[in-house]
C-alpha cells in the first residue's frame, strides 16, 4: 500500500493533477468533501470540516479547546483512511501526518503569482482585485493552519518529494511526472507494522479528541495506545472518581477493547500545593 499527498497554491490545478493522477493509479482520492463524509462514517459530523485549514484565532486558542478537538478528529480521519492504503490526500496537513512513512510520496504544486491570478480569474470569473484577494486569503488561511497545527511553513521545500511548477507544465503532464515518481523502486510498499502504525495513531487522536471534548483530558494525563488490543492511560489525577470518569470516557470510543489504567492519584500535585 502506497500514499500520496498533494498540497497546492490556489490557482495552479493541483487538484485537478491530484485526481487525475488517483484515477491513473486506482487509488482512493480524498479531499475535502471526502474526507467529510469519511468523518461522518466515523461518527464525527461536520467537525472535520471546521477546522477549513485555517487557524484558530488568539480568543479561540486561549479559551477554547475546540480547535484542538477538531484538529485531533482531522488526524484521526486522515490516519484511518490513509490505513486503507493506496490513497492520494489533497491538502489538510497530509503532508506532515505521513511525513514519517516511507510509503508516502508528498506532492507540492506551485505557479507564478501572476499566472495563478489568471486560472482563478478564468475559473471564478472574477476580476484581477477579487483574484488577487482569494489568492491572498488562501495563501494566509494555509500558512497559518499548517503554522498552528504543525509549527511548519508549508511551503518549506524539504516538506515534499516532488515539487511542480503548472506554469509550464499541463494537469497531464503534472499527472505523468507524479505517476512515474510514485513508481520509483524509492517508493517502498507499506508493511504491517506501517498499518498497525496507522490505526494506533487513528485511536489515540480519537481518544483524546474525546476526553478534550468532555473536559476530562487535563495537562496531567495522558494517553498511549500501545497495540489495537490495549489502551494505556497514566499521568496524575486530582480524585479516585477523576481517575475512573476518565477511564469510563475512554471506553466509550469505538475501536478500545482493553484498558490499562495506571493514573496514579494525588491532590497535592494538581492544587500545585
Amino acid at each position: 500500500m502506497y500514499f500520496i499527498t498533494f498540497s497546492e497554491m490556489t490557482g495552479t490545478n493541483g487538484e485537478k493533477i491530484a485526481k487525475q493522477t488517483a484515477a491513473s493509479l486506482g487509488y482512493t482520492f480524498f479531499g475535502e468533501e471526502e474526507l467529510v463524509r469519511f468523518s461522518h462514517e466515523m461518527g464525527f459530523l461536520h467537525d472535520v470540516k471546521k477546522l477549513d485549514e485555517k487557524s484558530p484565532t488568539f480568543f479561540e486558542r486561549l479559551f477554547s479547546e475546540k480547535p484542538k478537538i477538531y484538529l485531533d478528529r482531522l488526524q484521526s480521519v486522515i490516519y484511518e483512511a490513509a490505513k486503507k492504503g493506496n490513497t492520494v490526500f489533497f491538502g489538510r496537513g497530509s503532508q506532515l501526518m505521513l511525513k514519517p512513512f516511507e510509503c508516502a510520496l508528498h506532492v507540492l504544486v506551485t505557479g507564478s503569482h501572476e499566472r495563478r491570478i489568471a486560472r482563478v480569474m478564468e475559473e471564478n470569473h472574477a476580476d484581477r482585485a477579487i483574484a488577487e484577494k482569494i489568492i491572498e486569503r488562501s495563501d494566509h488561511d494555509r500558512s497559518g493552519f499548517i503554522q498552528f497545527a504543525y509549527g511548519e511553513d508549508w511551503l518549506n521545500p524539504r516538506l515534499y518529494d516532488l515539487i511542480i511548477n503548472t506554469d509550464k507544465t499541463s494537469v497531464n503532464s503534472g499527472a505523468m511526472m507524479v505517476v512515474d515518481a510514485a513508481k520509483s523502486e524509492e517508493i517502498k510498499a507499506c508493511g504491517i507494522d506501517s498499518v498497525n502504525a496507522l490505526g494506533r495513531l487513528s485511536l489515540q487522536r480519537k481518544i483524546e479528541s474525546v476526553l478534550l471534548e468532555t473536559g476530562v483530558l487535563s495537562p496531567h494525563l495522558f494517553v498511549d495506545v500501545e497495540d489495537m488490543d490495549q489502551v494505556r492511560l497514566f499521568g496524575v489525577a486530582g480524585s479516585a472518581e477523576e481517575k475512573q470518569l476518565v477511564e469510563k470516557t475512554v471506553r466509550t470510543v469505538p475501536g478500545v477493547k482493553r484498558i490499562e489504567n495506571d493514573i496514579s492519584v494525588f491532590r497535592g500535585a494538581m492544587t500545585g500545593a
